[in-house]
This record gives structure tokens, sequence and C-alpha cells, in this order.
């Protein structure tokens, strides 16, 4: 039944990405969106890859600068151009708060396994940092924020920050990489939104998944580049909680406690290791909230909102 309820899951993404994929965009006002300024397919990565473009909104009250929030999308790691997925509710209210909003595009793990998609986010951070004249940013502060997969990279960059080699038993990883033209600027951000992303792979079919996490094509298993019980210290150096110390940004985590694809347990595994790091931090759980329904709704995107606003103040 599990394996069933996987497959209608998978197909019922795949359906959803295609779509999205193939969409035009919206103009501005059937949006909903206010802002003064935009710049498309802009290439992070020194490259021609459409997995490495990224858009570059600025608020509708101008300003010479604006704070930055780089965007991530939720894609289950597998899409490479979903970069405006979500500019209608959290790139929204994102802007009304006086942010820009930086969306990128990373690679699928369909052809690119993990680190991949975390050296492109941290190649998309530094060419904000080198290029924020360009494009009126105020890099004093960059937030980190994403859905679902989107999370997750969110919560990882926040963790990792400039981190270069790190072992786990036999297995050393480059948490940073040499991506992109801009390799000299510090890849660090100043805090971070999580909403409901893995964190601990090996734990996710014990906290009551309805998705089978240790098949060969699970969304985990596919990132990971082979089932996750066959390489557990890759997936520990896939697992935001392990890098987390006291030197880390602040962090907002939502989730639903009704999310069956993603469990509530993940959120509260990142948030007890940043307690116990003494991170600035606060975790939402969000009654009867779902895999994003009852949780991308005004109530915690305004929290979102004061909570970046409040560290933004602090930085300046």
């Amino acid at each position: 039944m599990k394996q069933f309820i996987f497959v209608a899951f998978i197909l019922v993404f795949l359906m959803v990405e295609d779509k999205s994929d193939l969409a035009e965009v919206a103009p501005e006002t059937s949006r909903g969106l206010h802002y003064s300024k935009e710049w498309k397919n802009l290439n992070y990565a020194g490259d021609t890859l459409q997995s490495h473009m990224l858009d570059i909104y600025l608020p509708a009250a101008k300003k010479e600068s604006y704070p930055v929030v780089i965007l991530i999308y939720g894609s289950a790691w597998w899409s490479d151009d979903l970069k405006g997925n979500d500019m209608k509710t959290i790139g929204k209210t994102l802007l009304d708060s006086g942010f820009a909003v930086v969306t990128p595009n990373h690679r699928s793990s369909k052809t690119f396994k993990f680190p991949a998609q975390l050296h492109d986010i941290k190649a998309a951070i530094r060419f904000i940092k080198a290029n924020a004249d360009n494009y009126q940013l105020d890099t004093c502060f960059i937030a980190v924020t994403g859905t679902s997969s989107g999370g997750h990279l969110s919560a990882l960059a926040g963790t990792t920050g400039a981190l270069k080699q790190y072992q786990v038993n036999s297995t050393s990883m480059d948490m940073d990489g040499e991506l992109g033209n801009y390799t000299a600027f510090n890849p660090t951000v100043n805090a971070v939104v999580d909403w409901f992303g893995p964190t601990d792979f090996q734990k996710l079919d014990d906290c009551g998944s309805v998705l089978i996490h240790r098949a060969v094509n699970s969304p985990e298993s596919i990132f990971i580049g082979e089932p996750i019980q066959n390489n557990p210290d890759k997936c520990v150096l896939a697992n935001p909680a392990t890098f987390v110390d006291s030197s880390d940004p602040p962090f907002l985590i939502l989730h639903g406690d009704g999310d069956l694809m993603v469990p509530y347990c993940q959120s509260e595994i990142l948030y007890n290791a940043l307690q116990t790091a003494k991170v600035p931090s606060e975790f939402v759980l969000v009654r009867n909230g779902k895999h994003g329904p009852g949780l991308i709704k005004e109530e915690y995107l305004q929290k979102m909102g004061t909570f970046l606003l409040t560290e933004f103040r602090k930085n300046n």
C-alpha cells in the first residue's frame, strides 16, 4: 500500500512539475506582485546552464538598496527550472516586507548528485555578494528560505556557511564547492527560514511518513545517488543538524503536524540541535498543517516577514 501511495505521489509531482515548467510567466498585475525592477535569467555560475539561472525582484517602494532574501523552490531536488514557483506566496510577502527577492535554479538530482545542489546555492550567494551594486542589493543582510527540498537546502546553506571539507568516518565532502567566478566571496547568510524541509533522511521512515524513503527511487535516494540505507555517511553529510554550532545564523522553522510526506520530527531534529548550540531559533508547529497546505497562509507568511525584518534591524 505504501509503495502504491509513493508511486501515486511521484506521478502527481511530475504532472505539477511539468505544468510549472511549461507555463508562461504571468504579468505582474495578474500575479499580484508589486515590484519596481526585475532581472531575469542571470547566470550565477559563469556557464550557460538553465539550472544556473536566477531572477531578481526589487520591492515597489524605491530605495537605493534592499536587503536580500534568496528563495529556493521545493521539487524533491528534481527540477532544474522552477525558480519563480513561490513568488505568488512567499515571494510576494518578502517584496511587500521590503526585501529584494532572488530566485535561483539549481541542478536536478536526477542528473547531478549531492552536494551539487548545495554548491549551486553557495554560488548564487557569492554571485549576489559580488554583484550587489549592479542590482541595488544590500548584502549586509542576506537570508535564505525555501519549502520542502528548498527548505533543506536553505537550512544546509545556513549551517555549513563557508565550511570547506568535512569528514564523516571515511567519507569526505567539500561543502562549499568552487562553482562560479566569485569564489573569493564568503557564502554565509544572516538568517534562515526553513519551511518543512527534511533533515535526517535515515529517520524519515520511522516518523510516520506515507512514503518509503528507503526505496531506491525515493527523492532522498536519488539525491544521495543510491538507497539511503546503503550510504549512511552521505546522509549525515546531507543533514543540516550535523553542522550546527554557535556561530550559525538565527533560524525560523515551520512545519505541519499533519505532514505525512516529510514528518515534523525532521524539523524537531534540526531545532533541537540549534537549541543545544544556543543558536537563536524558533520552531512553529502548525496544528493540522500538511506538506504546504495549512502553512503557506497569511498568518505564517507574516510571521516569516516579521522574523526577517527583526533580524535585518539587528544587523543595521
